[in-house]
């Protein structure tokens, strides 16, 4: 089957503003009918979640001030991933930094696009097991407090709509896939 009547060609591109984290685009477009239109997005260089699960089945969380939204956000530790980094050197480093965790057991869960309608962002989830603890090594400028919470809470939280975060909803559904197939929970 051919997706022909669904494809945008691009015609030009233009960088509106580059920072140190995003670019921004705008792009004008040929439409599938033939007439143009511009599209303005954000390319992003990709980033890493990670679901921490210890032995106990407690998933390792994150509470921090998100200046966009202007509150504190519950969610999973996440980072976006550096020049030259893989996905799973993102993800070791992202857990380790911003929880004070390693796992020795890293099974690779999907991916997921959170914001198609202006960026290009990218989210690889993994699943982290075998935990251990060493330190916390924040970044610059970042505040996280981190919490260890059964999982079947986190669920229930993320069902009851208390957990707002999109990157951490996503997450937990393909947790929550993986642990189906692998028998872990009904």
């Amino acid at each position: 089957m051919s997706d022909q009547h669904l494809i945008e060609k691009p015609l030009t591109s233009s960088s509106i503003f580059k920072g140190n984290f995003i670019h921004v685009y705008r792009d004008t477009v040929e439409l599938p009918n033939g007439h143009s239109a511009e599209r303005e997005y954000i390319k992003h260089p990709g980033a890493v979640a990670v679901l921490a699960i210890d032995n106990e089945n407690n998933i390792i969380m994150e509470r921090q001030f998100r200046h966009p939204v202007n509150k504190i956000v519950y969610e999973i530790p996440a980072g976006k991933i550096d020049p030259n980094e893989d996905e799973l050197t993102c993800g070791r480093r992202e857990l380790v930094e911003e929880t004070g965790y390693v796992a020795q057991d890293w099974t690779l869960l999907g991916e997921c696009l959170p914001c198609i309608g202006y960026s290009s962002e990218r989210i690889v989830y993994f699943l982290a097991e075998n935990l251990s603890f060493t330190a916390v090594n924040l970044d610059e400028g970042e505040f996280v407090e981190v919490i260890k919470q059964p999982l079947d809470e986190v669920f229930e939280l993320a069902f009851e709509g208390k957990i707002e975060d999109s990157k951490s909803l996503a997450g937990l559904m393909l947790l929550y896939g993986h642990l189906r197939k692998r028998n872990s929970i009904a």
